[in-house]
């Protein structure tokens, strides 16, 4: 049984399909059309409403795809969608600022558009402090309007939500919940589970049980193996709601996330951290993707084009594992054996991630190459971790996604480097060395000889943006030209 608030009204919902997504529940269920189905896969917006959720005694709200949330998902919590903003006959100012500066072109994507926006004025999870611009990057127009849009939301105050009413009905709705349900599938007669423990206690337990059950914490992967690959999930284990998986510490050493922490959160931490992880978390999927995918859930699908492992094997971050009531570190880099496979063992689950603040003297750099800026996938992802005392490299740590089956180290440029000047030629030997580090694949987004050389102009980049001597500067510039 999955309860959730619409409005502020409660929805009960019985044997509800696990992977059901919340999109189809609005439009062939509910008739909330308004919602729009355009790429399923939590690319383009369309789709975007707003979830809340009772955070110390308020409600927080987060823009999100609801076309790879899973119904479940909702338990407990309230839900917004273009059809609950406007009132008594009258467009609410998001909307009305999207009128009267023509925003709205065909208008398949503009209810998409208004609740990105409305999340922005009440000041949603991902949207303080950020320009429209940012906002609105996990919403396309086909159209191509964006002029107008970002206009409409230049225009529009900021001001928090008055949910105490709400605060109160979901208070008491999480006191009535029941954190799992069965479903009997009408085509197989097959059924599936779905279960949403409530502390990491209970999970840590419950995988024990049933080792091979899908655990599910934002779905922005999950949600397309149903939604594309039409992918039959049989037991499925939400942790979504693990309070004690999504805290942050941060300390002199360093900071501290637990698996469930999503990146929306993570943000700031990590851009105190080094400011090119804010700037790397701010090009990971649009605001939706960010208030959905955590960081837990980046690492353990083991994705070898997963734009923050290289960034944090570079910065030498630590992996805490955990079976039971066991738990083991690992240096993050050891969790990836080979495409597909991870140091993982059965019933054992990541619980943290410890990510150390680099030394004084560390040159860092972390970059993404994709085809497009916003909301694209990596060909290249690049960091690096040099440290540098009286010009001579002492330690090197550089890794990449995209280059290889995994995200990993270039050991072979890390040993070339260590040891040397910093210094041009020391570079260019550390690039050629790259060569027996990586056999780069290739696909759509590149060629195995524009990887390669793609990856060795970042660390020329990196000694032509610190190095205090000019000389040389035109000399690896034209290298840089050749990529």
């Amino acid at each position: 049984m999955v309860r959730f608030l619409l409005d502020g009204t409660p929805i009960v919902l019985d044997d509800v399909d696990p992977t059901a997504t919340v999109l189809d529940l609005l439009r062939y269920r509910l008739r909330r059309t308004g919602t729009k189905e355009g790429c399923a896969e939590g690319d383009c917006g369309a789709c975007t409403v707003l979830v809340g959720e009772l955070h110390a005694g308020t409600v927080r709200w987060r823009a999100v795809n609801a076309c790879i949330l899973f119904v479940p998902m909702l338990h407990g919590k309230a839900l917004l969608t273009v059809e609950s903003l406007a009132a008594d006959g009258k467009l609410h100012p998001v909307q009305q600022a999207l009128v009267d500066r023509h925003g709205s072109q065909c208008g398949f994507c503009t209810p998409g558009f208004v609740m990105s926006l409305y999340a922005r004025s009440i000041g949603a999870s991902g949207t303080m402090g950020r320009n429209v611009a940012d906002v609105i990057a996990g919403n396309l127009c086909r159209c191509t309007g964006y002029g107008p849009i970002l206009a409409a939301g230049e225009a529009l105050d900021v001001a928090p939500r008055e949910d105490a009413t709400l605060a109160a009905a979901l208070a008491d709705l999480q006191d009535e919940a029941t954190p799992a349900g069965r479903f009997a599938d009408p085509l197989s007669g097959s059924e599936r589970t779905w279960a949403a423990p409530r502390t990491a206690d209970e999970f840590a337990a419950l995988l024990i049980e049933r080792p091979h059950a899908r655990i599910v914490a934002g779905a922005t992967d999950i949600g397309l193996w149903v939604t594309k690959q039409h992918r039959i999930i049989a037991d499925t284990i939400f942790i979504g709601d693990i309070g004690d998986l999504a805290g942050i510490e941060e300390d002199a050493d360093g900071v501290r996330l637990g698996a469930a922490v999503r990146y929306a959160d993570a943000w700031e931490p990590l851009g105190r951290v080094h400011p090119d992880l804010r700037e790397l978390v701010r090009r990971i999927g649009g605001t939706q993707v960010r208030n959905a995918g955590t960081i837990g859930g980046n690492i353990a699908n083991g994705s070898p084009i997963g734009d923050m492992p290289p960034a944090l094997i570079a910065l030498g971050s630590i992996l805490t594992l955990r079976r039971g009531s066991e738990r083991r570190s690992l240096p993050l880099e050891e969790y990836f054996l080979a495409y597909g496979r991870q140091d993982l063992r059965p019933g054992e689950f990541v619980e943290s991630l410890f990510v150390p603040r680099p030394k004084p003297g560390t040159r860092i750099a972390v970059t993404k190459i994709s085809k497009r800026f916003d909301s694209d996938i990596s060909a290249v992802c690049g960091a690096f971790a040099i440290h540098i005392e009286e010009s001579v490299v002492t330690a090197a740590r550089i890794a990449f996604g995209g280059m290889a089956g995994t995200p990993q180290r270039a050991r072979a440029c890390e040993a070339t480097l260590s040891g040397q000047t910093w210094s041009e030629e020391a570079v260019v030997a550390a690039v050629e060395a790259m060569a027996r580090d990586f056999s780069p694949l290739t696909d759509v987004r590149g060629s195995s000889d524009y990887r390669a050389k793609v990856a060795g102009n970042l660390l020329k980049r990196l000694w032509l943006a610190q190095t205090e001597s000019a000389e040389p500067l035109s000399v690896l510039a034209a290298g840089l030209a050749d990529g």
